[in-house]
């Protein structure tokens, strides 16, 4: 028996107690491993130019405090939004959104964020302090694995067979606030493998729903990190997510999408700070990469290659570490928030500050829209 062989029936060994045992998972169920120590993965073109079937939603109604910790309400945001404070953090929640707000600035939290995410086993293949972003690599959860017999017997001699066909990725994006303190926001990317030849065993990578969850859970690790106690982050966490269940009857707002004068347009039924949070986050979900933004005049600066673009594409990590591919280069967008009221509109802008073309807005205007629904 040849060595090629041998290791296909110890891979459909491994497979079958795979499916044998896949409710059973490691105790705390997170344990991320770099994507870069295995082996590269093959992702079909535009990988993060496609419509991630996001579950972020945001519903509105009244968020009460947790019985543990005292809440309070953010002076502007209604009764949308549930805030729990500990020390110098906050921990904010507006429907399956959150996000930290510190008491510190940028340039103190940005070498304890980026250990945080160091310590948990991800390394950073984005580290803009000038920008306010950071964005690990695409990383396997190995805690989904499960602890199967020859698993536990044979150890690490076989670990490298096993494989959760999942990836994660995390943006973290900080923005310091007008009193010199600090939002923090982590959002989740994800990617499933699926069988494209069943006779030859090929593979591609596809994304997969964002994971609320999984950014909570990040979230209220970085609490610890910050300072809070363990059992103070989860009565938080938990506090906030009883508190929450009655808003789930009440009806949710929406966004659509309208003709502004003529040029495409996202609507959104919010005051400024909640439609600006909500784009940010429908940015950094959707995949575009956000070179620089300007809170006070309500613009994200991003670039973007849209899906219909024809080209040659390279290996996966040479497409997310931005190495050199036929393709002709990002397209650079102005993403305008302007608000009236409680109603805001989001449109596309050229890099010259001109209206995109109506094409090319329609194609971002849906993206964004996909996410805030």
């Amino acid at each position: 028996m040849n060595l090629k062989s041998s290791a296909f029936k110890v891979s459909m060994v491994a497979t079958t107690c795979l499916l044998t045992a896949c409710s059973s998972i490691n105790g705390e169920g997170i344990d991320y491993r770099s994507a870069q120590r295995g082996t590269s993965l093959a992702v079909p073109p535009d990988l993060t130019q496609l419509t991630p079937d996001s579950r972020y939603v945001v519903p509105g109604g009244a968020v009460s405090a947790n019985a543990l910790l005292a809440s309070q309400i953010r002076q502007g945001e209604g009764d949308r939004v549930a805030t729990d404070s500990v020390a110098d953090v906050t921990l904010h929640r507006d429907g399956d959104l959150r996000w930290l707000s510190v008491a510190r600035t940028p340039d103190v939290l940005w070498d304890p964020v980026r250990q945080f995410w160091l310590d948990n086993g991800f390394t950073l293949t984005m580290d803009q302090p000038a920008l306010g972003i950071m964005e690990t690599d695409w990383a396997e959860n190995r805690a989904k694995l499960p602890q199967d017999f020859i698993r536990n017997t044979l150890g690490r001699v076989l670990d490298s067979l096993y494989s959760t066909g999942e990836r994660d990725k995390f943006r973290t994006r900080m923005e310091r606030r007008a009193d010199g303190g600090t939002d923090i926001y982590i959002t989740h990317r994800g990617m499933i493998e699926e069988v494209t030849d069943r006779q030859s065993g090929s593979t591609t990578w596809v994304p997969r729903d964002s994971d609320p969850e999984l950014e909570t859970e990040f979230l209220r690790r970085l609490l610890v990190q910050l300072g809070v106690s363990e059992e103070q982050s989860q009565a938080i966490v938990a506090g906030q997510q009883t508190s929450a269940a009655p808003a789930a009857s009440v009806a949710q707002p929406t966004s659509r999408v309208v003709d502004l004068a003529g040029v495409p347009a996202l609507e959104l039924p919010d005051a400024f700070d909640r439609a600006w949070r909500r784009v940010g986050t429908a940015l950094d979900r959707s995949g575009f990469t956000v070179e620089d933004r300007d809170r006070s005049q309500g613009v994200y600066f991003v670039r973007y290659i849209s899906p219909e673009a024809e080209r040659e594409q390279p290996g996966f990590f040479g497409r997310v570490l931005g190495r050199a591919s036929s393709a002709p280069p990002p397209v650079r967008y102005r993403i305008v928030v302007q608000s009236q009221g409680d109603l805001s509109h989001v449109t596309v802008q050229n890099e010259a500050g001109q209206p995109a073309p109506a094409s090319e807005a329609q194609t971002i205007i849906r993206l964004l829209h996909e996410d805030t629904l």
